[in-house]
């Protein structure tokens, strides 16, 4: 028998904004510009750009972007030539700007052992430890990849990766499994909160008006304001919060799909595959992607609006961006690695002001 509501209307369900991380989009905006228009002047042999050339790169739409940051910033960016000069116009970095930029090298060293990492772990999540370059290609600057990374780093480690071809595509190869890195980025946050003793324990088992809950199957929730959960939706919360679920590093062939401790499982893979980037966000077409190779939920956006608590889908620039919730202070990224460090000291000379206005999104840019 179907239940009846006496002929009213359901209740619509709200998807309630965050908007400090709907800003985290706005306000990368233009720090992407500037990032995206010095990575274009560096690879020019001249270390300079002519303007007629910058709509080839940037297409027409976004050329009058690059222009007023171009003539918005000074001392960022130089233009040369022009009417009174018989050379063509060109833009080039400032030399304050040269100087800033030159640390780009030693951020790019210091990221190194993080990226070789966090390629292996990417691979140890997939079904068959491999993933197709291309789909690698996709998050690589998400990653904090150099946009060279199948020249000058895969190769520098043949003990972890291979590249082989298999029927026609190219994929990246994990070579040796390595059990110390199958800990997720959320059994290291409870290990250093100190909520899972040495036996991988909880020390308590409190659950709170606001769904979080000290065990070692629980997720950091933050719901957002305006939501006010009743006490048969806490404790459903709570339920599953205590749930335990097999480890996202455990092969996905092994899960049954329809055990409520696999859906668990595939959150735990998406907060893992998020925590792998700099910024702790993908777009929704990025996640799409890898659907095959970490056997993600089918209705992927209906996971992640049911676990609103975790994850944030915000539709503010260009494309659906997927946020992990616990990464963020209000629109401030909490963690930065030492490339997002060097952008923001980039994103500086902007001027004082304006900076920190912005640095607390800093934007995944091309390399």
């Amino acid at each position: 028998m179907h239940k009846t509501n006496g002929g009213r209307k359901p209740k619509k369900k709200i998807y309630h904004r965050v908007h400090e991380l709907d800003r985290v989009m706005e306000l990368q905006k233009k720090p992407s510009v500037i990032l995206q228009l010095k990575s274009i002047i560096q690879s020019r042999k001249s270390d300079s750009l002519l303007l007629r050339d910058l709509e080839k790169e940037v297409g027409f739409v976004q050329k009058w972007n690059y222009m007023a940051v171009i003539e918005k910033y000074p001392s960022i960016f130089v233009v040369t030539g022009g009417k009174s000069d018989k050379s063509p116009t060109a833009v080039m970095l400032s030399e304050k700007a040269k100087r800033t930029a030159a640390l780009e090298a030693e951020a790019r060293v210091q990221m190194e052992p993080f990226l070789v990492k966090n390629l292996r772990k990417l691979l140890m999540l997939s079904v068959d430890c491999r993933v197709p370059l291309e789909k690698i290609e996709m998050i690589g600057n998400e990653m904090g990849l150099p946009c060279d990374f199948k020249k000058s780093l895969i190769p520098k480690y043949p003990q972890f990766f291979s590249v082989k071809d298999v029927s026609g595509r190219w994929y990246l190869d994990l070579e040796n499994w390595d059990s110390s890195l199958a800990v997720t980025a959320r059994e290291e946050r409870l290990a250093l909160e100190g909520l899972l003793n040495t036996s991988g324990h909880p020390k308590s088992a409190k659950i709170s008006k606001d769904g979080n809950f000290s065990g070692p199957f629980a997720f950091h929730l933050n719901f957002p304001v305006g939501f006010r959960p009743n006490m048969s939706y806490l404790e459903e919360v709570q339920r599953w919060q205590k749930m335990d679920f097999p480890s996202p590093y455990l092969n996905a062939r092994r899960v049954e799909a329809a055990d409520p401790k696999a859906r668990k499982r595939a959150v735990a893979v998406l907060h893992e595959l998020l925590s792998l980037t700099m910024e702790k966000r993908l777009t929704s077409a990025q996640l799409d992607a890898f659907h095959s190779e970490y056997r993600l939920p089918a209705r992927l956006l209906l996971c992640l609006i049911k676990h609103h608590g975790i994850f944030y889908i915000t539709n503010k620039g260009a494309k659906s961006t997927v946020i992990l919730k616990e990464a963020y202070d209000g629109s401030n990224l909490i963690n930065k690695c030492p490339l997002l460090e060097f952008r923001d000291k980039f994103l500086e000379l902007m001027g004082r002001r304006e900076a920190n206005s912005c640095i607390g999104a800093s934007s995944s840019v091309a390399n």
